[in-house]
């Protein structure tokens, strides 16, 4: 049976690398994580902390966002210096961490849609640009990966994210151009499908409304991570056949902003129903389900930022130990 209980979706709120790792290894001692610091500015936003991995496409920041160049500058070299900290203070904490440990990056899809060509539009709009970017980001993914391994010899399995909010709007042509007067075209599945089997079984998160849920299943993904007040009870159908065949539901069911958090059987509630609409035994329901908050929490306090994960992690008890009366009132 899977032990991953509870996790993160990846970002922190704060600058203090430090701090922010401690706390993900004191709450989430299960499946702990890489954290992201975004509000540092400049190099640890999503896209440019990714596109700091990219093998030898270097970027820089416009005043339109990141965009590709033809040599590393000052933007490039901040992203960098970024994860190089992230990496120092993640061999600090968890120097005799014995397990599995989450990273995060930008998938090819939302990255491809947010970048910008050296003099045009979205690397989006270019099938072999899209190629060449899955290409680099896998190769620095992996690299990346080979570096968390050396850091921390104890880590039994890296288990890899691809954030991509953006998918949804790259399959349904809906990713602005880079003027904003237009849209691009949407993407074929297969391209996508194609590109996701680059990387080594990932866990697929996407916040977002229309999740793709048979196209991450056929590209063989490990799990998919979704908001649970966005799983639509037209999804179900999808959501059930991906479970059926051996996915991973990374259920996010707390918000990821301030808020009163309520009792653990409460927050444990909506994987227990959505469980039991789809018909599959509660026997399963915590091998296949792992609970988090339901998007990064970079816009949290501190203090929510605790609470949330820890709330997560007593909720996965819940489908644990008596996954029939979870959710009761």
């Amino acid at each position: 049976m899977l032990t991953w209980e509870a996790t993160g979706v990846g970002s922190q709120p704060g600058q203090d690398h430090l701090e922010a790792a401690r706390l993900v290894f004191g709450e989430l001692p299960d499946l702990p994580y890489l954290p992201e610091l975004p509000a540092r500015g400049v190099g640890a936003d999503m896209i440019g902390r990714t596109a700091g991995l990219l093998v030898e496409l270097p970027v820089e920041v416009q005043p339109s966002g990141w965009r590709l160049t033809g040599r590393p500058g000052r933007d490039h070299q901040r992203a960098v210096d970024h994860l190089r900290r992230d990496l120092d203070g993640l061999e600090e904490v968890g120097h005799a961490y014995e397990g599995p440990l989450k990273v995060q990056v930008c998938g090819p899809w939302t990255l491809a849609g947010a970048l910008e060509l050296r003099h045009g539009d979205k690397v989006l709009s270019d099938h072999g640009a899209v190629r060449d970017l899955a290409d680099s980001l896998a190769q620095g993914v992996a690299e990346h990966i080979a570096e968390v391994r050396r850091r921390l010899p104890g880590v039994t399995e890296v288990v890899l994210q691809l954030d991509e909010p953006g998918l949804p709007g790259v399959l349904a042509g809906t990713v602005p151009t880079a003027s904003g007067f237009g849209r691009l075209a949407a993407v074929e599945e297969w391209r996508v499908e194609a590109s996701l089997r680059r990387f080594p079984a990932p866990i697929v998160h996407c916040c977002a409304p229309s999740v793709p849920y048979d196209l991450l299943r056929r590209a063989g993904v490990r799990g998919v991570s979704v908001d649970a007040s966005l799983v639509r009870r037209r999804d179900e159908e999808a959501v059930g056949e991906a479970v059926e065949a051996g996915l991973l539901l990374f259920l996010g069911v707390v918000p990821g902003t301030d808020t009163r958090l309520p009792d653990v059987g409460v927050v444990a509630k909506p994987a227990v129903e959505l469980w039991r609409r789809l018909g599959f035994p509660a026997e399963r329901l915590a091998g296949q389900v792992v609970l988090t908050p339901s998007c990064g929490l970079a816009g949290a306090s501190p203090a929510y930022a605790r609470a949330a994960l820890a709330a997560c992690r007593k909720a996965a008890r819940v489908l644990r130990d008596d996954p029939e009366a979870g959710g009761a009132e």
